[in-house]
């Protein structure tokens, strides 16, 4: 049963509201200063997938397993301070006695399950939080908390948002294993009970009992940048640059690295706009650079002279500005929510020329379109609540919308990569917000989408940002859960070769939002992984070899 869209959309609001304002993203990598996109060759790599798969039901992002905890909480003659009532709490059933003091910098994420079953049926709504641990209290919606009794046999948790009037208490149950606490939730919103039911707390850095890295993926190098929340990257000219949102105290903007010799990378300048740093996408073709910024559009400097960037011109893109933006050949996507694709002509790169918008339907309703990826002359959206949807752009006169892959449950569509395996064209695709997960399918015919296979990490609460097709790997920035390489020579059994986990609770400004961790990735072809970490920076990798 479908989830209801409302419910869904309401979810989403909140998350955005109490995270990041950036919970943003960028397009997929490319290899070289000419900008087009970095996807599977046709029939990529070694034959071994004879093209044949069974089609794969479609369960969602959530797939729920029943109450987190066996403790209840009273909803009866609900009132303006019912989330601080405490004695609302039946913990007769739990076991309190497994609780013990939550160490001080601890970081833990938790899935929410509203106890209401959903109007027209389906999973319980899950939502995901974060709260961080201080010596002193600690922090929910990047306030401090204005309740904290922690210690052996109980665990009592308010925070509040005073933007959204937002609160939520946790009690505790159970602590099971050594970081995870189960319990029971109240949220309230302007004084008002909204929802009840259970959750699962996990301590983000423990990785789920994993090492830090598997499958010969090296961390060589990395490069701190004192700009706001890092997104996204791009590497051209010996130069790593850097994109940026706001982020607490700190500004968004640019951070320009000399990455000539990789394993020691070097902060040359860092620069944003007046009243314009919210910088969420980079790409770059020739001496120009673009930059999708909230405010302005489309950011165009010239870079060549890369460790000094000129600014030269913007871009209007609507009122929401620009999100993400692709390089694809001579042309130029930038993707607007709410608003629509715009498409410029970049044959002189420093003097873009607008071509057409591609407006798909219900974008201010459903927030798309998000990200794209172009490949074989077709423009695959990322078209956020909507679904997954597949453009004609051969003839920007005469686009068409030839398809499209639409969840049941109306979860976030956010990112794809798409290349030809067995003749037949496959995308990547990824969401975003809690449980999810990576989608294989086969779009071959677009009128007809078939889910084909699935990859879901160990931890299903975290959530993919960024992805890229490199041949028959699949490098993915997977936030909280760092970098995931996927051998993906048999797109229905994506199977995990390498990860590194790049998640530490005392980097300088970490935060317990979910939109944490790892979000930008590329592979450039110089046998090194680039990677944006929203507090380390700039992250260096080796490239892997092809399976």
């Amino acid at each position: 049963m479908a989830m209801s869209l409302r419910v869904l959309l309401a979810t989403g609001l909140l998350l955005m509201s109490v995270c990041l304002s950036g919970c943003e993203d960028s397009p997929d990598p490319d290899s070289s200063d000419s900008g087009s996109p970095d996807a599977g060759l046709p029939d990529a790599g070694p034959v071994v997938w004879d093209g044949t798969y069974t089609e794969l039901e479609e369960r969602g992002d959530i797939l729920d397993t029943g109450p987190f905890a066996p403790c209840t909480f009273d909803t009866r003659d609900a009132g303006a301070t019912t989330c601080e009532e405490l004695s609302r709490f039946d913990l007769s059933q739990c076991n309190l006695g497994s609780l013990s003091e939550v160490e001080a910098g601890s970081i833990y994420l938790y899935p929410l399950r509203d106890a209401r079953p959903v109007p027209d049926g389906g999973n319980a709504v899950i939502e995901v939080g974060g709260v961080h641990f201080t010596e002193d209290g600690g922090n929910m919606f990047y306030v401090p908390l204005p309740l904290r009794d922690t210690g052996p046999g109980r665990f009592f948790v308010r925070g509040f948002a005073p933007a959204s009037t937002a609160a939520i208490t946790l009690a505790g149950c159970e602590q099971k294993e050594t970081d995870i606490i189960t319990g029971c939730f109240a949220y309230c919103y302007r004084a008002r009970l909204i929802r009840s039911g259970t959750f699962e707390a996990h301590r983000v850095s423990r990785w789920g009992g994993e090492p830090e890295s598997s499958g010969g993926l090296e961390l060589l190098s990395e490069g701190y940048t004192p700009l706001g929340h890092p997104l996204d990257l791009y590497v051209t000219k010996g130069h790593a640059y850097v994109v940026s949102i706001p982020k607490q105290v700190r500004t968004g903007g640019l951070s320009i690295f000399d990455v000539s010799n990789p394993r020691a990378p070097v902060l040359k300048k860092t620069l944003s706009l007046p009243g314009d740093n919210t910088w969420n996408g980079v790409w770059a073709k020739g001496d120009a650079l673009y930059i999708a910024s909230n405010t302005s559009g489309t950011l165009v400097y010239d870079i060549s002279q890369p460790a000094e960037p000129l600014f030269i011109r913007g871009l209007t893109t609507g009122g929401t500005g620009t999100h993400t933006v692709l390089v694809d050949g001579d042309r130029l996507y930038s993707m607007a929510p709410g608003t629509g694709t715009f498409v410029h002509d970049i044959s002189e790169p420093l003097s873009p020329r607008l071509l057409t918008v591609i407006a798909l339907p219900d974008a201010a309703l459903l927030g798309g379109p998000h990200d794209t990826f172009v490949y074989e002359n077709r423009l695959y959206v990322s078209d956020a609540f909507r679904g997954y949807f597949v453009v004609d752009v051969t003839d920007l006169d005469h686009v068409r919308e030839l398809g499209g892959y639409v969840r049941p449950d109306f979860t976030f569509a956010h990112h794809s990569a798409v290349g030809t395996f067995a003749g037949r064209t496959i995308a990547f695709e990824g969401g975003e917000f809690q449980y999810a997960h990576l989608r294989v399918l086969d779009v071959t015919r677009p009128e007809r989408i078939v889910k084909i296979g699935e990859f879901r990490t160990h931890r299903p609460f975290t959530s993919i940002h960024n992805l890229l097709l490199r041949d028959n790997l699949l490098y993915i920035a997977w936030y909280q859960d760092g970098v995931r390489v996927l051998d993906v020579s048999n797109p229905t059994r994506p199977r995990q070769v390498a990860h590194y986990n790049t998640f530490r609770e005392a980097d300088p400004y970490r935060t317990e939002s979910p939109f944490e961790g790892l979000l930008g990735i590329r592979v450039p072809g110089d046998g090194y992984v680039y990677a944006a970490d929203s507090s380390r920076g700039l992250l260096i990798f080796n490239e892997l070899a092809q399976p």
